[in-house]
């Protein structure tokens, strides 16, 4: 009744009306959305307190001499809307976009409070002076009565700068889209289908940059493109620069879709990404035709605004693919890259390998740094290395890079390994001439074999870093620091790419939650080829794609696979039945299973892992699957480590299922709410020996179990994008052991337990985008270990007085208004650095 009563009371013109718009539009969105339900009631009741003074701020509008303010404001409030209105879009499955539209309705919350508070200062100014005026002063007393009100008009102008400073910033962020931070790998995540950024400029793609511009802007002859070439030529790469041109972008600007097309992508599963990309209702598809109909009415939809459709790595048995996204529409392209030209689709552009001096220029780039400390070859050694990588981009990076910072001798002998192949290379010899760097990893023989593990991962999707340091630290008896290091030692010789979701994400802490790897396709056949180059019975890890329920003939009936690998991946794609063929594999330590559909049963031959530590479980689809057959994993007396991911999690507490030595569990995008219930066991009798829990983007945990904190071996918890977590439990003081505590973006969560200061072990704190927590406890005095507390988007939290006591605290990063506050007991805390949190804002995730 009183939000009615609001509504109708700005029924006015103007300002407002905008006011008032805003307003019905909370109301009407928060009815039908349930996921942003706390933040718009927030919202709501903000305007709603706000509501008696608009029609002041309408009145005496005329009389400020400060018409932009208002300008400003009423252009937050129309900003506002459409913020509004575009959280009514998104899906209730879209975990990633969820915490960024509630960080931005609290900004604006935020945002129009202070702004209408400011001006009403203005009002107050003004009033004082008209009284003065009415009243019967000495010429003096009215005088320095007035320049008292000047004075005040002067800092309440100040204010209202600093306020419009923080308008225009508002503005920007309402209007920036989807965007996730990205780290010093500036690679953009924002997006489903959202362009990669590059690293660097591309050299030598000037010409067809330039050829290509042309055909996507001015040449309406040409609507459908296939940039061809051999892998590893840069066609991904000259796609992607393709769509950062500014008149591209200009053009097509948000209808830009990039998706990569793999041997397991199907139509259907292309059409979701799209209407995820663009927030729309996923249509319940009835079949290929279904899907394709869907899109076409989509992309009519989202005009007037010219359609750009990039599909990456083609392959020749997704060709019917390509015909069938053919549509009639006006400023509609397709622009496909393939090893293959498809003649029948469309124009064809051929990607040449880099002309020498391209080549020498990018080889020199890579393998020569300017520090002048390391070995620089002669000319001549130089030439003739770059003549071995013939002009292909992927060749030259790795072979480069694998040569930076090495002797003499080691060019050498690379140069008369190189030049043993063909003047020409072919697709094979790629991967020969790349197979030699690989060797080059024989004086750290774990990093090459974690090379090979890189096989294990379905194309073109990102691999968590955590899955990898959890694999290698298991399969090769490593700490978690030394797989870390064969992570970095991939990394630098270009075999893979480090992507970082989260710019404040700090290694140096020990966390790689927000750290992913990328690796080129071709370096992924040569993972593969050199992993299967031995019979199955005799390989150290086992690869097995099932496309349309087709078993392998290993894997049939009538000859039951028994295998001896220690690693053992199976992806399926999203027509799998879970019919499961039989198989013995009791030396497996290591099992992944990749999956696409919403309903999966676990294969009956787990129960036969005896010596299975590390079981990760990867959903790749949509939405939270169902697992079936879950008991089955109570029988893995040996499981040291579990990752689930974007699965339904039945009761973790069933008779049958045993952890006794699980040590470390990670929990994903899944559905967790029955969990932890339906046992009358305690929590600490069934994972005895956990000391690392990760809860992450898990939107129906509300609170954690009964007995919680009696984990007391727990050393590490990272409970993130939690957004419905209301409070953590009042005797979380018995984690004794706790060294890191990660809570960024549980925005509900709304304060710390006392108690808190009984974690005496505590180094690291991490309470970033907790935007409900308005204080500290004043115990959190009592942690005398902390060393880093992370608070960025904490501006509205008061630190108590007890914060003086944290002498071995060593950073604080958090954001300008955050950092004012700690400045204050700086003086108090000489070692202190407080560190300014840098927003960077560059278009990801989903």
């Amino acid at each position: 009744m009183a939000a009615q009563v609001a509504v109708s009371a700005l029924a006015g013109a103007g300002f407002e009306l905008l006011f008032g718009d805003l307003l019905k539009m909370v109301l009407i969105v928060q009815k039908n959305n349930s996921q942003f339900k706390p933040s718009l009631e927030r919202l709501q009741k903000m305007l709603e307190e706000m509501a008696p003074n608009v029609k002041r701020i309408e009145s005496f509008n005329r009389e400020l001499d400060q018409p932009k303010q208002l300008e400003r404001l009423q252009g937050l409030m129309s900003d506002g809307k459409d913020l509004v209105q575009k959280c009514s879009k998104i899906h209730k499955y879209n975990c990633l976009k969820r915490p960024i539209y509630n960080k931005k309705l609290l900004k604006l919350e935020k945002g129009i409070r202070d702004h209408i508070n400011i001006v009403l200062q203005f009002q107050e100014v003004a009033d004082t002076k008209e009284i003065l005026v009415k009243q019967n002063w000495t010429l003096v007393g009215v005088n320095n009565v007035s320049s008292g009100v000047k004075q005040l008009s002067n800092q309440v102008s100040s204010g209202v700068t600093q306020i419009n400073d923080e308008i225009v910033k508002l503005r920007m962020t309402l209007s920036n889209g989807d965007r996730m931070d990205s780290s010093n790998s500036n690679i953009r995540l924002a997006g489903v289908c959202s362009p990669p950024l590059l690293k660097v400029d591309p050299v030598g793609f000037e010409i067809p940059l330039s050829e290509l511009r042309i055909k996507l802007l001015k040449d309406e002859t040409s609507q459908h493109i296939v940039i061809s070439a051999p892998g590893g030529c840069g066609k991904t790469t000259l796609a992607t620069a393709l769509c950062q041109l500014e008149d591209v972008k200009d053009k097509f600007k948000s209808n830009i879709f990039f998706l990569n097309v793999p041997k397991l992508r199907n139509l259907m599963v292309i059409v979701k990404n799209i209407f995820q990309h663009k927030d729309r209702q996923l249509p319940d598809f009835q079949s290929e035709e279904d899907a394709v109909n869907h899109l076409e009415r989509l992309f009519k939809q989202i005009g007037p605004d010219p359609v750009l459709l990039v599909l990456d790595d083609v392959w020749p048995g997704s060709e019917s693919i390509l015909h069938k996204l053919k549509f009639r529409l006006e400023n509609y392209k397709i622009l496909v890259t393939s090893r293959y030209e498809f003649p029948s689709f469309g124009s064809s552009y051929k990607l040449k390998p880099l002309n020498h001096a391209d080549a020498v220029t990018f080889f020199q780039r890579i393998a020569l740094p300017r520090d002048q400390q390391s070995y620089a070859p002669d000319q001549q050694t130089l030439e003739e290395m770059v003549k071995c990588c013939r002009g292909f981009p992927l060749v030259i990076s790795v072979v480069g890079k694998s040569l930076c910072r090495k002797s003499a001798a080691e060019w050498r002998k690379r140069l008369r390994e190189c030049s043993k192949a063909a003047s020409i290379l072919t697709e094979h010899e790629v991967l020969d001439c790349l197979q030699s760097t690989v060797e080059a990893l024989n004086d750290n023989v774990v990093a090459k074999e974690c090379f090979m593990d890189l096989g294990s991962f379905p194309e073109d999707q990102r691999i968590p870093a955590t899955t990898l340091i959890d694999m290698w630290a298991e399969l090769y008896n490593l700490d978690e620091d030394d797989a870390i290091a064969n992570l970095h030692e991939l990394s630098d010789r270009n075999l893979i790419e480090v992507l970082v979701t989260r710019k404040d994400a700090n290694e140096d802490d020990g966390s790689y939650n927000e750290h992913f790897v990328t690796q080129h396709d071709l370096l992924r056949e040569l993972a593969i080829r050199e992993s299967n180059s031995k019979g199955i019975e005799h390989r150290k890890r086992v690869i097995l794609e099932i496309n349309e329920n087709k078993i392998h003939e290993w894997l049939t009936e009538e000859n039951e696979l028994s295998i001896r690998a220690k690693l053992l991946s199976i992806s399926t794609d999203e027509t799998f039945s879970s019919s499961w063929p039989s198989m013995q594999a009791p030396e497996v330590e290591v099992l992944l299973l990749n999956f696409q559909t919403g309903k999966y049963s676990l294969p009956e031959f787990i129960e036969g892992m005896n010596k299975l530590k590390v079981l990760v479980l990867d959903n790749y689809g949509f939405v939270p699957a169902e697992v079936s057959n879950f008991p089955l994993l109570g029988s893995l007396s040996n499981l040291k480590r579990i990752r689930l991911e974007k699965v339904s999690i039945p009761s973790l507490f069933l008779t049958s299922m045993k952890w006794r030595k699980l040590e470390k569990m990670s929990l994903v995008m899944c559905n967790i709410g029955q969990a932890f219930n339906k046992s009358t066991n305690k929590i600490s009798d069934a994972f005895p020996k956990l000391v690392d829990l990760t809860i992450d983007y898990c939107n129906d945990l509300e609170e954690l179990p009964t007995g919680f904190c009696d984990l007391v071996l727990l050393r590490k918890l990272s409970i993130t994008n939690c957004h419905k977590l209301l409070a953590l439990p009042e005797d979380m003081g018995n984690l004794l052991d706790l060294e890191v505590l990660r809570l960024n973006s549980c925005i509900e969560l709304t304060e710390l337990p006392g108690t808190i200061g009984g974690l005496q072990k505590l180094q690291i704190l991490d309470l970033s985008d907790c935007l409900s927590v308005t204080e500290l406890p004043e115990q959190i005095g009592q942690l005398h270990n902390l060393r880093k507390l992370y608070m960025i988007e904490c501006s509205s939290c008061e630190l108590p007085s007890s914060v003086m006591n944290l002498f071995h605290l060593k950073e604080v990063i958090g954001d300008e208004e955050t950092a004012m506050s700690w400045r204050r007991f700086k003086p108090c805390l000489p070692s202190l650095t407080i560190r300014v949190h840098k927003e960077i804002n560059l278009n990801w995730l989903g």
